[in-house]
């Protein structure tokens, strides 16, 4: 098993390769990636998704809370950088201009991020005046209810490879970590997870709440990554799971959503 959080490097390369062989082809089946579009991640660690952009011409913009993994973005994507196809913004989203990123974009990503933001039902609303008239805005993130939703794989002990104890209440979960010698940054990080994690129900209600719709959706039963993690093919959620409210939460390891503003 490949330990993604240990070689940044790898994982960068990793994320290039996923989202060219399953996030654009589920984009491009509802719109199609042209030369000089603007696409935005939030989130953008290294910035690997969007370099799978960046190869297919787009502009890259990628906006990043931890500036350790900027700077090693900056270093990997040099080249881009100075040609102008890649700029990062060490800021949260919250605090970020339209017009310091360059104005409006035609795609916004959020890969795995969604389910570590506060006050999702805002930034949500607040990306609609981020948007390009026919832009869209593409989720990936696992349901909190899923085995490992609570990102336990970044556990230093055995806890890694435990799955669904994150639904433990929140006071016998965080000594569950102190029994386990956990160190307090990951009891922190994972500790916001919990309040953060979201649903699938919970998310599609907020899509529509905040004046979007879902365009397209895909759920996955094995997530895309984890051909590079445990060898497993991708595999799509059996259809009747996927219509269950609350079961297929815990049954659905990644959901991939792409959304836009309602008419």
């Amino acid at each position: 098993m490949f330990e993604f959080h240990t070689d940044r490097k790898k994982y960068f390369d990793i994320q290039i390769w996923n989202a060219e062989k399953y996030v654009i082809p589920f984009i491009e089946n509802k719109i199609l990636i042209r030369d000089g579009m603007r696409v935005l991640e939030i989130g953008a660690g290294e910035g690997g998704v969007l370099k799978s952009f960046v190869n297919r011409n787009c502009i890259g913009v990628g906006v990043e809370l931890d500036e350790s993994r900027v700077v090693n973005g900056r270093s990997w994507l040099k080249e881009d950088i100075q040609k102008g196809n890649i700029s990062f913004f060490v800021e949260d989203i919250y605090d970020a201009d339209i017009y310091d990123l360059g104005g409006q974009f035609d795609i916004i990503v959020l890969k795995d991020v969604i389910e570590h933001i506060h006050d999702q039902s805002q930034l949500i609303g607040r990306l609609k005046s981020f948007l390009t008239p026919s832009g869209v805005i593409y989720f990936g993130f696992p349901p909190w209810q899923m085995p490992f939703g609570g990102h336990q794989q970044m556990c230093q002990s055995l806890l890694s490879k435990v799955p669904y104890f994150h639904l433990l209440p929140k006071s016998l979960y965080k000594s569950v970590f102190k029994l386990f010698n956990e160190p307090e940054p990951v009891i922190e990080s994972l500790l916001e997870v919990k309040e953060t994690g979201i649903s699938i129900e919970r998310f599609e209600k907020i899509v529509k709440k905040t004046g979007f719709q879902v365009i397209s959706k895909t759920h996955y039963l094995i997530n895309p990554i984890y051909e590079w993690k445990f060898g497993w093919r991708p595999k799509t959620q059996n259809s009747l799971i996927s219509k269950i409210p609350v079961l297929r939460n815990y049954l659905t390891t990644c959901v991939y959503y792409l959304i836009k503003p309602s008419a």
